[in-house]
């Protein structure tokens, strides 16, 4: 790797980094810039994301936790659902192409920001989820979407969860915890069943400490009410963002798949 492409990737890492420690969406960037940008096949870009996701799970649950915004009961649920699908989710990513892998991070992206939007027209959310079977059920949606689209985890159960009214803190709380299970399985899925680039995934954990620590204590600056807005915000603009590039490259992708 050129000096020049290590710290170009490694300062993408940092600004996603700082994305997923505040608003836990972020890790939904990484793989689109690593196969456009950095040109790297996205099979190898979701293991190395995923590979990146453990270091940002325990970063961003150790600061989350201490300041008591992860509810353990809960979580505990949610990783028995999401560890082996992420696992499965990792042997069923190899053999889905590439060009629908992007299409399908596109659209989660979009209805991402759809439930964002919604919860906006309501009152702050405030709902303490118990069932055990309910939690289960989002931690395997949560394990084999994350595994399939190399996002790590939380933007898949951050949006469920705000949708569901579990108030903002809370709900990005469960996104920083659920990566470290979700990420490890997924990478042991990796190593087994396809590839992880060390080198890539390294340079990317690296930032991503940097990033997800800095935005993960900027996080608890804010009231509940606010991360509400912001985090609407960010999901709406990433979703906007990820649509326009899939429909803007349309033409060309339906070329190359003659």
């Amino acid at each position: 790797m050129e000096l020049s492409t290590f710290f170009l990737l490694g300062g993408f890492a940092v600004f996603v980094g700082v994305l997923i420690g505040c608003v836990g969406i972020g890790g939904v960037l990484l793989v689109p810039i690593l196969t456009y940008i950095f040109r790297i096949d996205i099979h190898i870009a979701i293991a190395a994301a995923m590979f990146s996701y453990m270091f940002s799970g325990v970063i961003g649950t150790l600061i989350y936790a201490k300041k008591g915004s992860i509810k353990w009961p809960q979580t505990i649920w949610l990783f028995i659902g999401a560890a082996p699908a992420a696992f499965v989710g990792a042997k069923v990513t190899l053999s889905i192409p590439g060009q629908y892998l992007e299409f399908l991070i596109a659209l989660f992206v979009v209805a991402a920001g759809i439930n964002a939007m919604r919860n906006q027209k309501s009152k702050e959310g405030s709902l303490n989820i118990t069932n055990p079977f309910a939690l289960l059920s989002i931690g395997v949606v949560t394990g084999i979407g994350s595994a399939l689209t190399g996002t790590g985890g939380p933007l898949f159960i951050v949006p469920i969860m705000v949708s569901l009214k579990v108030a903002a803190h809370t709900a990005i709380g469960f996104g920083q915890a659920i990566q470290l299970p979700i990420a490890s399985l997924a990478t042991i899925g990796n190593f087994l069943y396809g590839s992880v680039d060390l080198i890539v995934g390294g340079v990317i954990a690296g930032g991503i400490i940097i990033g997800s620590t800095f935005g993960a204590k900027l996080a608890h600056l804010f009231s509940s009410a606010i991360m509400n807005r912001i985090l609407a915000l960010v999901l709406v603009t990433v979703g906007m963002i990820m649509i326009g590039r899939v429909f803007w490259y349309l033409p060309y992708k339906s070329l190359t798949w003659l």
